[in-house]
């Protein structure tokens, strides 16, 4: 194909001028073929069950997804970042709400002192995602993340759902900070946060108490990230080493402070409330992925995003520790503050005079963490409108400033709807069972991309990494749904060596059947399978309530997908497909007209 196009300059138009769709020949939010009129929509939809299993099947192609889905934007983004700024971005995009606020709800409701614990535990997972993250990006460095990881593994239908729960997280994500940087503003001014919010007391307090302040900070931030990626990492940057210099002060402060009596009952609420805690905490260390979407923006994919993504989750990891033993030593775990802990911990041992430092450090922190989730959130449905399982509008690129215009409106307009109404809780439990989820998709789509290629592996092969990876998967479960029911060690006799087996299986019994070019997730397959298996332990540990929401938002997405975005998609990877079929047929053409030439 890469030679039709190089031999045949008539063929590139072809291939790439998807772009008239947006121009306004056609309905620039519905373009394709089956919402060209009622009757159109109609016969499509009477084939849902044909094109549903078309897609479900259908894996798309590491180039498909870095020429063919970025020639759709109809400009291309800049490439202005190196290592360095991954890392800070990295930093910035996970250090924010999630230490400053959930440390102390966890601490204090579930984990007790040993809330390091659970965040030691969430960071060993984000690592190992961060692993396989690391692999996909250098391979397919495309705005897309692990929509364009998955689409190619494990087939539209899937990434389509992995796609709405992208969405989610980084909605709810963000929604969640914005709500936080009220709190920590608050305590700027010596206010309540709730002395900044309209409270109605005839409403659901979990929906009642509207935030004004956080939405005006969201379109602050948005703004800027539509002006420049070369300035939004600047910003950055600034913000970020002005926030671990605020780090360090709380670090270095607090231990001076510390009472190594409130360390006494280390785990009040024993090993099950770490875990609970910890798979709400993995809600501090979610951004990191946003990185990822900076892939097509990033000067040398190959070298920067291992070093932005592995050493910015190392640091990042250290850090919430470090917070977390010094927050416990300073004061008992049954007195912190649920909304400002560490402000509130300085005040208690006598330094009132530093709440104020750490407020600032703190709202600086969030304000990164905005500034990158919005970033990339943009990136994300940019990437996903250029299959059009969205409408492509919001895959335009700006001409003038490279920044995805259209997508960033659009996700700062649903996060400021989440933001005004929704409580802290309700988001960063939801946020960490889509997260959570995404992530051990991306972990299995590792072990499809390394152990099954078309034309490679046999039958055989293909059936015995399929019966593996569902041990994997079935006995993670086991353990995960063990776990929540029973203190005992039964199912876990029963479970892990099945883990084992499928895992091991893998490794003595499927060929590689792809090596990775330039850097690869190391010791394949035990790792991607330990991640998920962590994953899915972590999952185990959140309440009924937020699974019902999860539920709900799921079934939206099916229905999404059944009624436009499987019919949009459809259409679209048939028009490349034609496209594709008449740039050969244009070259065997060309060449024969040039053989003639030559006899």
């Amino acid at each position: 194909m890469e030679d039709a196009i190089s031999s045949s300059p008539s063929c590139y138009p072809i291939l790439h001028d998807m772009g008239t769709e947006n121009s306004g020949a056609r309905n620039e939010f519905f373009p394709e073929d089956s919402f060209k009129s009622l009757g159109d929509y109609g016969k499509a939809f009477m084939k849902t069950p044909y094109r549903l299993k078309d897609r479900m099947f259908t894996r798309s192609k590491d180039y498909m997804e870095i020429v063919e889905m970025k020639a759709r934007s109809s400009h291309q983004m800049k490439k202005t970042l190196n290592g360095w700024d991954l890392i800070w971005f990295g930093i910035g995009a996970v250090v924010g709400s999630g230490i400053f606020v959930l440390t102390g709800l966890e601490a204090r409701e579930e984990a007790g002192p040993a809330v390091v614990l659970s965040y030691a535990v969430s960071g060993i997972s984000a690592l190992l995602s961060v692993f396989c993250y690391t692999e996909f990006a250098v391979e397919i460095p495309v705005a897309g993340g692990s929509f364009a990881y998955l689409r190619v593994e494990l087939g539209d239908f899937v990434a389509f759902i992995a796609a709405g729960n992208i969405l989610l997280e980084y909605v709810i994500g963000a929604a969640a900070v914005a709500r936080s940087w009220t709190s920590y503003f608050a305590t700027l001014c010596n206010k309540n946060p709730n002395d900044f919010r309209i409270i109605f007391h005839n409403m659901n307090p979990d929906y009642g108490h509207l935030d004004p302040i956080a939405v005006i900070a969201l379109i602050a931030i948005a703004t800027l990230a539509v002006l420049s990626t070369r300035i939004s990492s600047l910003f950055n940057k600034i913000a970020t080493i002005f926030h671990l210099v605020v780090i360090a002060f709380i670090i270095i402060v607090g231990l001076i402070n510390a009472n190594p009596e409130n360390y006494a009952s280390f785990a009040p609420f024993g090993t099950r409330g770490v875990f609970k805690a910890s798979a709400v905490l993995f809600f501090a260390y979610i951004g990191f992925d946003a990185v990822s979407t900076m892939a097509e923006e990033t000067k040398n994919p190959g070298r920067d995003i291992p070093i932005g993504l592995v050493g910015s989750m190392v640091i990042i990891t250290f850090i919430y520790c470090s917070l977390a033993t010094t927050l416990c030593l300073m004061q008992n775990y049954k007195t912190i503050d649920v909304n400002a802990p560490f402000s509130v911990a300085f005040s208690s041992v006598g330094w009132g005079w530093a709440k104020y430092i750490v407020a600032l450090g703190a709202l600086k922190g969030m304000t990164t963490v905005l500034l990158v989730n919005v970033v990339g959130a943009s990136r994300y449905l940019t990437h996903i409108a250029r299959t059009h399982m969205m409408p492509p509008w919001f895959a335009l690129v700006h001409e003038k400033t490279g920044t995805p215009l259209n997508a960033t409106i659009a996700m700062v307009t649903a996060t400021s709807v989440v933001a005004f109404f929704t409580d802290l809780r309700i988001l960063s439990n939801l946020l960490s069972i889509s997260t959570l989820t995404i992530f051990v998709l991306v972990a299995i789509g590792i072990l499809v991309r390394r152990y099954y290629s078309t034309g490679v592996t046999t039958k055989d092969n293909q059936v015995k990494l399929i019966v593996c990876v569902v041990l994997i998967i079935g006995s993670s479960c086991g353990m995960s749904v063990y776990r929540a029911m029973s203190d005992g060690w039964i199912g876990w006799a029963f479970s892990a060596p099945l883990w084992l087996l499928g895992t091991g299986g893998i490794c003595l019994l499927v060929p590689q059947a792809k090596k990775p070019k330039v850097w690869g997730v190391p010791l394949v397959p035990w790792l991607p399978s330990f991640s998920i298996a962590i994953n899915i332990f972590l999952l185990g540990s959140i309440d009924k309530d937020s699974y019902v929401r999860f539920g709900i938002w799921s079934g939206i997405l099916l229905i999404y997908y059944f009624l436009i975005g499987l019919h949009a998609s459809y259409d679209a990877s048939k028009e490349v497909e034609s496209r594709h079929t008449m740039a050969q047929y244009v070259d065997k053409e060309i060449n024969n007209v040039e053989e003639e030439c030559k006899n």
